[in-house]
Protein backbone atom coordinates (compact mmCIF):
# COMPACT_ATOMS: atom_id res chain seq x y z
CA UNK A 1 0.00 0.00 0.00
CA UNK A 2 1.37 3.49 -0.82
CA UNK A 3 2.60 5.41 2.21
CA UNK A 4 2.52 9.18 2.75
CA UNK A 5 5.30 10.46 5.01
CA UNK A 6 6.58 13.80 6.33
CA UNK A 7 10.31 14.14 5.66
CA UNK A 8 12.21 17.31 6.61
CA UNK A 9 9.49 19.71 5.52
CA UNK A 10 8.34 17.71 2.49
CA UNK A 11 5.70 15.11 1.68
CA UNK A 12 6.96 11.79 0.35
CA UNK A 13 4.57 9.32 -1.26
CA UNK A 14 6.26 5.93 -1.52
CA UNK A 15 4.99 2.75 -3.16
CA UNK A 16 3.90 4.03 -6.59
CA UNK A 17 6.04 3.82 -9.71
CA UNK A 18 7.29 6.78 -11.69
CA UNK A 19 4.64 7.93 -14.15
CA UNK A 20 1.75 6.28 -12.31
CA UNK A 21 -1.30 8.27 -13.52
CA UNK A 22 -2.96 8.02 -10.12
CA UNK A 23 -0.36 10.28 -8.51
CA UNK A 24 -1.93 13.74 -8.03
CA UNK A 25 -0.26 17.10 -8.49
CA UNK A 26 1.84 18.67 -7.09
CA UNK A 27 3.68 15.42 -6.28
CA UNK A 28 6.59 14.85 -8.65
CA UNK A 29 9.00 11.96 -9.02
CA UNK A 30 12.17 12.16 -6.89
CA UNK A 31 14.66 9.77 -8.44
CA UNK A 32 17.12 10.11 -5.56
CA UNK A 33 14.74 8.50 -3.07
CA UNK A 34 12.52 6.64 -5.57
CA UNK A 35 9.30 8.27 -4.39
CA UNK A 36 6.99 11.13 -5.29
CA UNK A 37 7.58 14.35 -3.38
CA UNK A 38 5.94 17.77 -2.76
CA UNK A 39 6.31 20.63 -0.26
CA UNK A 40 4.60 19.91 3.06
CA UNK A 41 2.15 22.78 2.48
CA UNK A 42 0.53 20.60 -0.21
CA UNK A 43 -0.67 18.03 2.36
CA UNK A 44 -4.35 19.04 2.32
CA UNK A 45 -4.78 19.13 -1.50
CA UNK A 46 -2.79 15.90 -1.88
CA UNK A 47 -4.94 14.06 0.67
CA UNK A 48 -8.14 15.32 -0.94
CA UNK A 49 -6.91 14.29 -4.38
CA UNK A 50 -5.96 10.79 -3.16
CA UNK A 51 -9.41 10.39 -1.64
CA UNK A 52 -11.14 11.55 -4.82
CA UNK A 53 -9.08 9.03 -6.82
CA UNK A 54 -10.14 6.24 -4.46
CA UNK A 55 -6.49 5.36 -3.85
CA UNK A 56 -5.91 3.56 -0.56
CA UNK A 57 -2.80 4.75 1.26
CA UNK A 58 -1.19 4.76 4.69
CA UNK A 59 -0.93 8.27 6.22
CA UNK A 60 2.23 8.42 8.32
CA UNK A 61 2.73 12.14 7.66
CA UNK A 62 0.11 13.38 10.09
CA UNK A 63 1.39 13.49 13.64
CA UNK A 64 -0.94 16.14 15.01
CA UNK A 65 -3.73 15.16 17.35
CA UNK A 66 -7.24 16.15 18.27
CA UNK A 67 -7.44 18.27 21.41
CA UNK A 68 -8.98 16.37 24.30
CA UNK A 69 -10.80 19.47 25.49
CA UNK A 70 -11.90 22.70 23.88
CA UNK A 71 -11.82 26.14 25.40
CA UNK A 72 -12.54 26.39 29.12
CA UNK A 73 -13.42 30.09 28.85
CA UNK A 74 -15.88 31.42 26.27
CA UNK A 75 -16.37 35.10 25.54
CA UNK A 76 -19.41 36.42 23.69
CA UNK A 77 -18.10 37.10 20.16
CA UNK A 78 -18.73 40.36 18.39
CA UNK A 79 -20.79 40.04 15.23
CA UNK A 80 -17.82 40.50 12.92
CA UNK A 81 -15.79 37.85 14.78
CA UNK A 82 -18.59 35.35 14.19
CA UNK A 83 -18.82 36.42 10.54
CA UNK A 84 -15.05 36.05 10.12
CA UNK A 85 -15.05 32.55 11.66
CA UNK A 86 -17.88 31.40 9.39
CA UNK A 87 -16.12 32.82 6.30
CA UNK A 88 -12.94 31.00 7.30
CA UNK A 89 -14.80 27.73 7.85
CA UNK A 90 -16.52 28.05 4.46
CA UNK A 91 -13.06 28.10 2.88
CA UNK A 92 -12.12 24.77 4.54
CA UNK A 93 -10.38 26.49 7.46
CA UNK A 94 -7.83 28.35 5.33
CA UNK A 95 -7.52 32.07 4.80
CA UNK A 96 -6.58 35.54 5.99
CA UNK A 97 -8.79 37.72 8.18
CA UNK A 98 -8.14 41.46 8.10
CA UNK A 99 -9.29 43.35 11.20
CA UNK A 100 -8.02 46.60 12.73
CA UNK A 101 -5.85 46.66 15.83
CA UNK A 102 -8.05 46.40 18.90
CA UNK A 103 -10.87 44.59 17.09
CA UNK A 104 -10.16 41.22 18.70
CA UNK A 105 -8.07 39.16 16.28
CA UNK A 106 -6.66 37.14 19.19
CA UNK A 107 -10.17 36.21 20.33
CA UNK A 108 -10.98 35.11 16.78
CA UNK A 109 -7.95 32.79 16.85
CA UNK A 110 -9.20 31.25 20.12
CA UNK A 111 -12.56 30.62 18.43
CA UNK A 112 -10.84 28.98 15.43
CA UNK A 113 -8.70 26.72 17.64
CA UNK A 114 -11.78 25.74 19.66
CA UNK A 115 -13.70 25.02 16.45
CA UNK A 116 -11.06 22.81 14.82
CA UNK A 117 -9.90 21.06 18.02
CA UNK A 118 -6.52 20.19 16.47
CA UNK A 119 -3.01 20.70 17.77
CA UNK A 120 -2.30 24.35 17.02
CA UNK A 121 0.81 26.47 16.57
CA UNK A 122 0.66 30.26 16.86
CA UNK A 123 3.45 32.12 15.04
CA UNK A 124 4.08 35.72 16.14
CA UNK A 125 6.72 38.27 15.07
CA UNK A 126 8.18 39.17 18.49
CA UNK A 127 8.85 37.63 21.90
CA UNK A 128 6.57 40.26 23.47
CA UNK A 129 3.71 38.91 21.35
CA UNK A 130 4.71 35.32 22.14
CA UNK A 131 4.25 36.18 25.82
CA UNK A 132 0.83 37.73 25.16
CA UNK A 133 -0.35 34.73 23.11
CA UNK A 134 0.99 32.36 25.78
CA UNK A 135 -1.07 34.13 28.47
CA UNK A 136 -4.28 34.17 26.39
CA UNK A 137 -3.97 30.50 25.35
CA UNK A 138 -3.31 29.41 28.94
CA UNK A 139 -6.25 31.43 30.26
CA UNK A 140 -8.61 30.20 27.50
CA UNK A 141 -7.76 26.49 27.35
CA UNK A 142 -6.40 25.83 30.84
CA UNK A 143 -3.65 23.48 29.67
CA UNK A 144 0.13 23.58 29.43
CA UNK A 145 1.25 25.86 26.59
CA UNK A 146 4.48 25.21 24.73
CA UNK A 147 7.00 27.87 23.70
CA UNK A 148 9.66 27.62 20.99
CA UNK A 149 12.04 30.57 20.86
CA UNK A 150 13.74 32.98 23.23
CA UNK A 151 15.85 30.18 24.69
CA UNK A 152 12.90 27.80 25.21
CA UNK A 153 11.98 24.67 23.27
CA UNK A 154 8.91 23.09 24.83
CA UNK A 155 6.49 21.64 22.27
CA UNK A 156 2.91 21.03 23.41
CA UNK A 157 -0.36 20.47 21.50
CA UNK A 158 -0.85 24.23 21.87
CA UNK A 159 2.43 26.03 21.22
CA UNK A 160 3.58 29.57 20.49
CA UNK A 161 6.69 30.53 18.54
CA UNK A 162 8.30 33.39 16.66
CA UNK A 163 8.66 33.62 12.89
CA UNK A 164 12.43 33.30 13.32
CA UNK A 165 12.12 30.07 15.29
CA UNK A 166 9.32 28.72 13.10
CA UNK A 167 11.32 28.69 9.89
CA UNK A 168 14.36 27.27 11.71
CA UNK A 169 12.47 24.38 13.32
CA UNK A 170 9.51 23.72 11.03
CA UNK A 171 11.25 20.92 9.12
CA UNK A 172 11.04 18.97 12.39
CA UNK A 173 7.78 20.40 13.77
CA UNK A 174 5.81 20.66 10.54
CA UNK A 175 3.81 17.45 11.01
CA UNK A 176 2.82 18.09 14.63
CA UNK A 177 0.14 20.76 14.13
CA UNK A 178 -3.16 20.62 12.29
CA UNK A 179 -3.76 24.36 12.59
CA UNK A 180 -1.24 27.18 12.29
CA UNK A 181 -2.18 30.75 13.20
CA UNK A 182 0.07 33.37 11.60
CA UNK A 183 -0.21 36.58 13.63
CA UNK A 184 0.69 39.78 11.73
CA UNK A 185 0.81 37.55 8.67
CA UNK A 186 2.04 40.34 6.37
CA UNK A 187 5.50 39.26 7.60
CA UNK A 188 5.05 35.76 6.19
CA UNK A 189 5.79 36.28 2.46
CA UNK A 190 9.43 37.26 3.05
CA UNK A 191 11.72 34.57 1.59
CA UNK A 192 12.86 33.05 4.89
CA UNK A 193 9.62 33.34 6.88
CA UNK A 194 7.65 31.79 4.01
CA UNK A 195 9.43 28.54 4.84
CA UNK A 196 7.47 28.45 8.10
CA UNK A 197 4.34 27.93 5.99
CA UNK A 198 5.79 25.76 3.21
CA UNK A 199 7.39 23.23 5.58
CA UNK A 200 4.19 22.59 7.60
CA UNK A 201 1.47 20.11 6.65
CA UNK A 202 -1.25 21.95 8.64
CA UNK A 203 -4.47 21.62 6.61
CA UNK A 204 -6.00 24.48 8.60
CA UNK A 205 -4.36 27.92 8.44
CA UNK A 206 -5.45 31.30 9.76
CA UNK A 207 -3.66 34.54 8.93
CA UNK A 208 -4.34 37.64 11.02
CA UNK A 209 -3.39 41.20 10.12
CA UNK A 210 -4.69 44.75 10.06
CA UNK A 211 -2.83 45.57 6.85
CA UNK A 212 -1.98 42.67 4.52
CA UNK A 213 -0.66 44.82 1.68
CA UNK A 214 3.12 44.98 1.18
CA UNK A 215 5.07 47.56 -0.78
CA UNK A 216 6.95 44.78 -2.61
CA UNK A 217 3.73 43.11 -3.76
CA UNK A 218 4.61 39.83 -2.07
CA UNK A 219 1.31 39.83 -0.19
CA UNK A 220 -0.05 37.93 -3.21
CA UNK A 221 1.91 34.92 -1.91
CA UNK A 222 -0.41 34.70 1.11
CA UNK A 223 -2.98 32.88 -1.05
CA UNK A 224 -0.66 29.89 -1.41
CA UNK A 225 0.89 30.07 2.06
CA UNK A 226 -2.26 30.61 4.15
CA UNK A 227 -5.23 31.11 1.87
CA UNK A 228 -7.10 34.05 0.34
CA UNK A 229 -8.52 36.95 2.30
CA UNK A 230 -11.84 35.52 3.51
CA UNK A 231 -13.02 38.45 5.64
CA UNK A 232 -12.14 42.11 6.04
CA UNK A 233 -13.28 45.05 8.18
CA UNK A 234 -11.43 48.36 8.30
CA UNK A 235 -11.04 50.91 11.10
CA UNK A 236 -13.63 53.28 9.65
CA UNK A 237 -16.28 50.51 9.77
CA UNK A 238 -15.79 49.64 13.46
CA UNK A 239 -14.91 52.99 15.06
CA UNK A 240 -17.44 54.09 17.62
CA UNK A 241 -19.16 50.85 18.61
CA UNK A 242 -16.25 48.41 18.72
CA UNK A 243 -13.21 50.68 18.58
CA UNK A 244 -12.70 54.04 20.22
CA UNK A 245 -13.89 57.09 18.32
CA UNK A 246 -10.89 58.99 17.05
CA UNK A 247 -9.66 62.09 15.27
CA UNK A 248 -6.49 62.61 13.25
CA UNK A 249 -4.72 65.92 12.84
CA UNK A 250 -1.77 66.75 10.60
CA UNK A 251 0.38 69.66 11.75
CA UNK A 252 2.99 71.23 9.45
CA UNK A 253 5.93 73.06 10.96
CA UNK A 254 8.65 75.12 9.31
CA UNK A 255 12.39 74.77 9.63
CA UNK A 256 14.17 77.73 11.20
CA UNK A 257 16.08 79.93 8.70
CA UNK A 258 19.35 78.30 9.77
CA UNK A 259 17.90 74.79 9.51
CA UNK A 260 16.37 75.60 6.12
CA UNK A 261 19.67 76.82 4.74
CA UNK A 262 21.53 73.74 5.95
CA UNK A 263 18.78 71.36 4.86
CA UNK A 264 18.59 72.72 1.32
CA UNK A 265 22.39 72.77 0.94
CA UNK A 266 22.75 69.16 2.15
CA UNK A 267 19.86 68.00 0.01
CA UNK A 268 21.41 69.62 -3.06
CA UNK A 269 24.67 67.73 -2.49
CA UNK A 270 22.76 64.47 -2.25
CA UNK A 271 20.57 65.24 -5.28
CA UNK A 272 23.54 66.25 -7.41
CA UNK A 273 25.25 62.92 -6.74
CA UNK A 274 22.09 60.96 -7.51
CA UNK A 275 21.56 62.88 -10.75
CA UNK A 276 25.15 62.57 -11.95
CA UNK A 277 25.06 58.80 -11.41
CA UNK A 278 21.68 58.30 -13.07
CA UNK A 279 20.12 56.77 -9.97
CA UNK A 280 16.32 56.64 -9.94
CA UNK A 281 15.49 56.70 -6.23
CA UNK A 282 11.82 55.92 -6.82
CA UNK A 283 12.67 52.55 -8.40
CA UNK A 284 12.65 49.40 -6.24
CA UNK A 285 16.45 49.18 -6.37
CA UNK A 286 17.12 52.91 -6.22
CA UNK A 287 18.21 53.22 -2.61
CA UNK A 288 20.33 50.07 -2.76
CA UNK A 289 22.10 51.41 -5.83
CA UNK A 290 22.68 54.74 -4.03
CA UNK A 291 24.29 52.94 -1.09
CA UNK A 292 26.50 50.87 -3.38
CA UNK A 293 27.71 53.84 -5.46
CA UNK A 294 28.10 56.09 -2.41
CA UNK A 295 30.56 53.65 -0.87
CA UNK A 296 32.95 53.86 -3.81
CA UNK A 297 34.20 57.45 -3.61
CA UNK A 298 34.74 60.43 -1.36
CA UNK A 299 31.98 62.30 -3.23
CA UNK A 300 29.66 59.38 -2.65
CA UNK A 301 30.40 59.23 1.06
CA UNK A 302 29.80 62.99 1.29
CA UNK A 303 26.48 62.50 -0.53
CA UNK A 304 25.47 59.80 1.96
CA UNK A 305 26.36 62.12 4.85
CA UNK A 306 24.28 64.86 3.21
CA UNK A 307 21.34 62.48 2.75
CA UNK A 308 21.38 61.55 6.43
CA UNK A 309 21.78 65.12 7.62
CA UNK A 310 18.82 66.51 5.64
CA UNK A 311 16.68 63.70 7.07
CA UNK A 312 17.87 64.43 10.62
CA UNK A 313 16.92 68.08 10.21
CA UNK A 314 13.44 67.14 9.01
CA UNK A 315 12.91 64.42 11.64
CA UNK A 316 13.86 66.57 14.64
CA UNK A 317 13.27 70.15 13.54
CA UNK A 318 13.32 72.71 16.36
CA UNK A 319 9.69 73.61 15.66
CA UNK A 320 8.69 69.94 15.84
CA UNK A 321 10.15 69.51 19.29
CA UNK A 322 8.57 72.78 20.42
CA UNK A 323 5.16 71.62 19.22
CA UNK A 324 5.67 68.23 20.84
CA UNK A 325 6.34 70.05 24.13
CA UNK A 326 3.02 71.85 23.66
CA UNK A 327 1.18 68.58 23.01
CA UNK A 328 2.71 66.84 26.03
CA UNK A 329 1.56 69.77 28.16
CA UNK A 330 -1.95 69.82 26.72
CA UNK A 331 -2.27 66.05 27.16
CA UNK A 332 -0.47 65.78 30.49
CA UNK A 333 -3.47 63.94 31.97
CA UNK A 334 -3.66 61.48 29.06
CA UNK A 335 -1.53 58.51 28.00
CA UNK A 336 0.55 59.50 24.99
CA UNK A 337 2.72 57.42 22.67
CA UNK A 338 5.33 59.32 20.66
CA UNK A 339 6.53 57.53 17.51
CA UNK A 340 9.76 58.27 15.64
CA UNK A 341 11.40 56.83 12.55
CA UNK A 342 14.79 56.24 14.16
CA UNK A 343 16.37 55.51 17.53
CA UNK A 344 18.41 58.73 17.57
CA UNK A 345 15.28 60.91 17.50
CA UNK A 346 13.59 58.71 20.10
CA UNK A 347 16.52 59.13 22.50
CA UNK A 348 16.61 62.88 21.79
CA UNK A 349 12.94 63.18 22.79
CA UNK A 350 13.54 61.00 25.85
CA UNK A 351 16.40 63.19 27.10
CA UNK A 352 14.68 66.49 26.36
CA UNK A 353 11.30 65.68 27.91
CA UNK A 354 12.39 63.08 30.50
CA UNK A 355 10.08 60.36 29.21
CA UNK A 356 11.03 56.65 28.99
CA UNK A 357 12.13 55.31 25.62
CA UNK A 358 11.56 51.88 24.09
CA UNK A 359 13.61 50.74 21.09
CA UNK A 360 14.58 47.33 19.72
CA UNK A 361 17.59 47.52 22.06
CA UNK A 362 15.44 47.80 25.19
CA UNK A 363 15.52 44.59 27.24
CA UNK A 364 12.27 42.69 27.57
CA UNK A 365 12.13 43.12 31.35
CA UNK A 366 12.75 46.87 31.10
CA UNK A 367 10.14 47.19 28.34
CA UNK A 368 7.57 45.35 30.44
CA UNK A 369 8.31 47.57 33.45
CA UNK A 370 7.92 50.73 31.35
CA UNK A 371 4.59 49.61 29.88
CA UNK A 372 3.31 48.56 33.32
CA UNK A 373 4.19 51.98 34.73
CA UNK A 374 2.56 53.63 31.70
CA UNK A 375 -0.64 51.66 32.29
CA UNK A 376 -0.59 52.58 35.98
CA UNK A 377 -0.21 56.29 35.21
CA UNK A 378 3.30 56.60 36.62
CA UNK A 379 4.37 57.71 33.14
CA UNK A 380 2.12 59.90 31.05
CA UNK A 381 4.10 59.38 27.86
CA UNK A 382 6.44 56.88 26.23
CA UNK A 383 8.58 57.49 23.15
CA UNK A 384 9.42 54.64 20.78
CA UNK A 385 10.94 54.12 17.36
CA UNK A 386 9.16 51.12 15.81
CA UNK A 387 8.84 48.32 18.34
CA UNK A 388 5.34 49.36 19.43
CA UNK A 389 4.05 49.65 15.87
CA UNK A 390 2.33 46.28 15.99
CA UNK A 391 0.84 43.78 18.34
CA UNK A 392 1.81 44.97 21.82
CA UNK A 393 -1.23 45.88 23.91
CA UNK A 394 -1.23 49.41 25.31
CA UNK A 395 -4.97 49.76 26.01
CA UNK A 396 -4.63 52.91 28.14
CA UNK A 397 -3.02 54.95 25.37
CA UNK A 398 -5.40 57.50 23.89
CA UNK A 399 -3.01 59.98 22.24
CA UNK A 400 -0.42 59.22 19.55
CA UNK A 401 2.10 61.67 18.16
CA UNK A 402 3.84 60.63 14.94
CA UNK A 403 6.99 62.75 15.03
CA UNK A 404 8.51 60.93 12.05
CA UNK A 405 7.95 57.72 10.12
CA UNK A 406 8.17 55.91 6.84
CA UNK A 407 5.78 56.14 3.89
CA UNK A 408 4.27 52.78 4.78
CA UNK A 409 0.48 52.78 4.98
CA UNK A 410 0.71 49.71 7.22
CA UNK A 411 2.98 51.44 9.71
CA UNK A 412 0.72 54.46 9.96
CA UNK A 413 -2.45 52.37 10.39
CA UNK A 414 -0.69 50.26 13.03
CA UNK A 415 0.32 53.38 14.94
CA UNK A 416 -3.26 54.63 14.87
CA UNK A 417 -4.40 51.20 16.03
CA UNK A 418 -2.30 51.45 19.19
CA UNK A 419 -4.72 54.03 20.63
CA UNK A 420 -8.05 52.53 19.53
CA UNK A 421 -8.68 50.01 22.31
CA UNK A 422 -12.17 50.85 23.46
CA UNK A 423 -12.88 52.26 26.89
CA UNK A 424 -16.02 54.01 28.14
CA UNK A 425 -15.97 57.67 27.18
CA UNK A 426 -12.69 57.35 25.29
CA UNK A 427 -11.95 59.42 22.19
CA UNK A 428 -8.52 58.86 20.72
CA UNK A 429 -6.42 61.46 18.95
CA UNK A 430 -3.50 61.01 16.55
CA UNK A 431 -1.22 63.93 15.66
CA UNK A 432 1.12 63.77 12.71
CA UNK A 433 3.82 66.45 12.81
CA UNK A 434 5.36 67.06 9.39
CA UNK A 435 8.22 69.38 8.43
CA UNK A 436 7.01 71.52 5.52
CA UNK A 437 8.90 71.69 2.22
CA UNK A 438 10.87 68.50 2.88
CA UNK A 439 10.38 64.94 1.67
CA UNK A 440 8.26 64.39 4.78
CA UNK A 441 5.28 66.03 3.07
CA UNK A 442 5.37 63.42 0.28
CA UNK A 443 5.98 60.64 2.81
CA UNK A 444 2.97 61.80 4.80
CA UNK A 445 0.74 61.83 1.73
CA UNK A 446 1.75 58.26 0.87
CA UNK A 447 1.19 56.80 4.30
CA UNK A 448 -2.25 58.42 4.66
CA UNK A 449 -3.65 56.50 1.67
CA UNK A 450 -6.09 54.55 3.79
CA UNK A 451 -9.79 54.92 4.56
CA UNK A 452 -8.93 55.48 8.23
CA UNK A 453 -7.58 58.95 7.30
CA UNK A 454 -10.38 60.04 4.95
Amino acid sequence: MPTLRFEAGTLALAGLDEGDPRVPEPLIWDARSACHRAPAVAYAPVVLALRRAGLAYEDEARRYEELAHGARVHREPRFYQSEALEAWKRNRGRGVVVLPTGAGKTQLAMMAIDDRRRSALVVAPTLDLVRQWYDVLAATFGVAIGVVGGGEHDVQPLTVTTYDSAYLHMEHLGSRFGLVVFDECHHLPSPTYALAARLAIAPFRLGLTATPERADGLDAALDALVGPTVYRRDISELAGEYLAEYDTERVEVELSPEEREEHDAERQIYRDFVGMNGIVMSSPRGFGEFIMRASRSADGRRAMKAYRRQRELAFAATAKLAYLEHLLTVHRHDRALVFTQDNATAHLVSRRFLVPVITHQTKVTERSAILAAFAAGTYGAVVTSKVLNEGVDVPDANVAVVLSGSGSVREHVQRLGRILRQREGKRALLYEIVTARTTETFTSDRRREHDAYR
